[in-house]
């Protein structure tokens, strides 16, 4: 019985494994891109702590009476790491660091009577926190609980002022409080800097948003990040869909990218799924799917290459077609301009492998003549596939550009030539301006991909990167909280 509850439980997990959906997008923030968060985790968690308020201190120690207030963190010397925890998160630890302190202090003392400021230094500052993270229900990375534990081993106090050595004889009595209290403070401190904070700087990280006013982007996470010690890995849906109708989305039978790579901060993996998913969007839209090129629009070139090219050769192979297309016309027709019309017949699809990355494109063409007043002639139609190479980059948002490498035509042969030149001249820059805008990739406001890598696999790309602070931690929450976007995306 127990050898069936173990096969049973292998097969579920196996099925379970299958039936996992792949991701379209996947990101890796290295150990190297962790050593770039340091300097900015310190300043910011040096900001919290200097942030720290303390509630006013009185007591009695014999014919002492006296008052502290306006405690101030003036100088904080910290020790800090940041590294990857195993199956947590992430682990920030201060370790043998000091803090300055200022206060104010009122001191009654059988009739003396006593005020100025205090300057105090805690001394073996110990700090170990903990993020544990998660995918939340809406798909985002978040900071689920934080793990705090801090120590400071001693407190100095200097003191001012003509009752300064009497002040020293009360001074431990002083600093141990002062140093119960200071270590009260730092781990709330710090849990509202990473539950609160933090989490909003995540929130500027796009799950589902639109991208125009056709299509939007799905980056909701499948799964918790897997943590080591070495990597971050996080798997993203990375999908198009159509804004009409959202429900109208491509099922994601491509493969799952493998990231090996260590030697650059992040490293960004895209599937053929995150491309065609977008080119089916954009499809389902309705973004140009027909494109009507006459002779007013196309340059004089390329519409008397149409003419001597296309009808030169009909006439001379097969004179009886023409003879048909211009049956019960005035024979003047064929000098009236010509016109290509171009309809997208199916989403396109999308070709990753080693030597490049294309987008093919079927289409119905059609040749008409275009008299003056009267409705459109057809000549002919024909369906070819264009086949287009794009060039992948991003900055901090990912984009394409395109060229035009190849197109196979069935039918009319004749009409490669001034297709050919159609579609460089016209349809390429076409999608090459309105994709010029870019995706924006999961990331934080304010940072941005540097140094960029891109290497072409079977079935998906890797992008690798090292990362660039735009901006401070603190000043991307702050614009959070204020409601500004970062319009340089």
């Amino acid at each position: 019985m127990g050898l069936l509850q173990v096969s049973v439980i292998f097969l579920l997990s196996l099925i379970t494994m299958t039936l996992a959906e792949p991701p379209g997008c996947k990101i890796r923030i290295t150990d190297r891109g962790l050593e770039m968060l340091k300097t900015e985790t310190k300043r910011f968690v040096e900001e919290e702590l200097s942030n720290i308020t303390m509630p006013e201190m009185r007591g009695e120690e014999g014919r002492f009476q006296y008052t502290i207030k306006d405690v101030k963190i003036t100088e904080l010397n910290l020790t800090s790491d940041l590294r990857f925890q195993p199956d947590v998160g992430l682990l920030f630890e201060v370790q043998n660091s000091s803090i300055t302190l200022n206060f104010q202090r009122r001191i009654l003392y059988w009739l003396f009577y006593d005020e100025g400021a205090i300057n105090a230094s805690a001394e073996g500052v110990n700090i170990f926190t903990v993020l544990h993270l998660i995918k939340d229900q809406e798909g985002r990375l978040k900071i689920s609980n934080v793990t705090c534990d801090a120590s400071i081993a001693k407190m100095r106090a200097r003191f001012s002022g003509t009752l300064g050595r009497v002040y020293d004889l009360i001074g431990a009595f002083l600093t141990t409080g002062m140093r119960f209290l200071l270590n009260k403070q730092i781990c709330p401190a710090l849990n509202h800097a990473a539950l609160v904070l933090v989490n909003q700087l995540l929130e500027t990280i796009p799950v589902r948003t639109e991208v125009d006013s056709y299509v939007g982007i799905d980056y909701s996470l499948l799964s918790d990040p897997v943590v080591t010690e070495t990597s971050l890995d996080m798997d993203f849906r990375g999908m198009f869909y159509n804004l009409k109708n959202e429900n109208e989305v491509l099922v994601n039978y491509a493969m799952n990218p493998i990231v090996r790579e260590y030697d650059r901060m992040i490293y960004l993996a895209l599937s053929e799924f995150f491309f065609d998913s977008g080119l089916f969007s954009y499809f389902k839209g309705g973004l140009q799917k027909q494109l009507l090129l006459d002779s007013f629009q196309m340059p004089k070139d390329l519409e008397m290459l149409l003419r001597t090219t296309y009808l030169g050769t009909i006439m001379m192979l097969q004179p009886s077609v023409l003879c048909v297309c211009l049956s019960n016309q005035n024979p003047a027709l064929m000098e009236h301009p010509l016109s290509l019309e171009l309809e997208v017949t199916s989403p396109p699809r999308s070709t990753i492998k080693t030597s490049g990355a294309n987008v093919a494109v079927s289409c119905n063409v059609k040749v008409l003549v275009l008299p003056p007043g009267k409705p459109a002639v057809q000549l002919s139609s024909m369906t070819m596939v264009r086949t287009t190479v794009y060039t992948i980059y991003t900055t901090n948002s990912f984009r394409m550009k395109g060229c035009y490498k190849c197109t196979k035509f069935h039918l009319l042969i004749p009409l490669q030539g001034p297709l050919k030149t159609m579609l460089q001249i016209s349809v390429v820059p076409l999608i090459n301006n309105y994709i010029k805008r870019g995706v924006q990739i999961p990331l934080p406001d304010g940072i941005d991909f540097i140094e960029e890598v891109v290497e072409y696999h079977n079935g998906y790309i890797i992008v690798g990167a090292n990362l660039h602070f735009r901006t401070g931690l603190r000043e991307i929450i702050e614009r959070k909280l204020s409601g500004e976007t970062d319009n340089s995306i």
